[in-house]
């Protein structure tokens, strides 16, 4: 990930930049004394760099939470930081090389593109974990009248496939980096043909990280059209038999299971199974039943009182209701005013979100954006709002 040391500078002066250049919003000061963070506001994307001393000097990097797909519009907000504040960099990875391929921005899409998602095919077609992108590509290839949705978690992985959207000239891909199991709950009810969930990570030391799950079985039969398949294919036997369970547990449902199915594109993990003769098992569940459409829109907003003024009286273990969480991790103060932040992990146990709370003036946002709309992150929402408040 981009990132620079530089010499160590009074971080004020990062106020001056606020000031003077809308590409940067506001400054916010870890209470702990460990770290700041700067907001951005460039090109349509909203992220933080974090400053943090490192070995004698300050290490300027995207914030996990909030950083964009685009590698290189943050090296390109570094590059600016140190051209405004004349910064002595001590080390750089921002350097870009005209021989590297640029991203298909149009395709890389956003959380909040799927509260009101505008298709731009009948036919949808969804990878969970394309990985390489070898078969969303083929696909893609293949079908130009479906529109395939790839989930990847890994951003190098997104990026390499947006990469090869453009290569490829494709215009029926659309790329998000999130966590698969909280986007399929975006998606309106029996709008796919198919799901793909190759090789996922088989999480034999976390079981509840799994992708597949009672849960994400059930999203997956709504989400999918009648006669619409959701295919696993995974060369681990422990998943296998994980996957048979999960599988057989609705009280009405078609399945079937083939082993060392052949297929005309394979990922590089598969060929790498098959060189050392591992078996791959391939199970189809077919969603044989029309769904009724779910609730997909929840109100994540605050009633605009701000933040609390005693943000020590959070607390600062996590709090637990039934079926979510709540646990406010770390608080900011905003340099230049009485405003603040907070970061917070919310919602569901095996599948929690990460975000940012924002005080501006007398309005609470989520930073960088909304929530995924579920109704466990709704419940945790007002829990949320409960102890901002109450």
């Amino acid at each position: 990930m981009p990132h620079i040391k530089v010499k160590p500078f009074e971080t004020e002066e990062l106020d001056r930049v606020i000031r003077q250049h809308p590409y940067f919003t506001f400054r916010a000061i870890d209470l702990q004394g460990k770290h700041e963070m700067l907001g951005v506001s460039y090109e349509e994307e909203v992220f933080m760099l974090e400053i943090k001393p490192k070995e004698g000097a300050l290490q300027i990097k995207p914030d996990s939470i909030s950083r964009p797909l685009s590698v290189d519009k943050i090296k390109q907000v570094l590059a600016l930081l140190v051209e405004i504040l004349g910064l002595e960099v001590l080390y750089s990875n921002i350097a870009s090389s005209s021989r590297k391929l640029a991203l298909a921005e149009q395709y890389n899409k956003k959380i909040e593109d799927f509260i009101v998602p505008q298709f731009t095919r009948e036919k949808i077609a969804i990878e969970v974990g394309f990985g390489s992108g070898r078969h969303l590509l083929y696909q893609a290839q293949r079908h130009p009248d479906t529109l395939f949705i790839g989930i990847e978690i890994h951003t190098p992985s997104a990026q390499q496939v947006l990469k090869q959207i453009a290569l490829q000239g494709l215009e029926n891909i659309w790329v998000i980096n999130y966590d698969a199991r909280l986007l399929l709950e975006m998606m309106p009810s029996n709008s796919c043909s198919h799901i793909y969930v190759h090789f996922p990570v088989p999480w034999d030391k976390k079981p509840h990280r799994r992708v597949i799950s009672e849960d994400f079985l059930r999203e997956a039969l709504r989400v999918l059209a009648a006669e619409g398949a959701l295919e696993l294919r995974t060369d681990s036997t422990r998943y296998y038999y994980h996957a048979l369970e999960v599988f057989s547990l609705p009280p009405k449902i078609d399945f079937w299971v083939e082993k060392n199915r052949e297929l005309a594109v394979v990922s590089k993990y598969e060929d790498r199974w098959r060189a050392q003769e591992k078996d791959i098992y391939t199970l189809t569940v077919i969603a044989r039943e029309h769904s009724e459409e779910k609730q997909r829109s929840y109100d994540f907003l605050f009633d605009g009182r701000g933040l609390s003024p005693h943000l020590e009286a959070l607390p600062t273990e996590t709090l637990v209701d039934a079926g979510y969480f709540v646990h406010f991790e770390r608080q900011y103060c905003i340099a230049g005013g009485n405003n603040r932040m907070v970061r917070c992990a919310f919602g569901s146990f095996d599948k929690p979100e990460h975000k940012y709370l924002l005080q501006q003036g007398d309005e609470v946002v989520y930073y960088p954006q909304n929530p995924v709309q579920t109704k466990v992150n709704h419940l945790a929402h007002q829990k949320i709002g409960a102890f901002l408040y109450g």
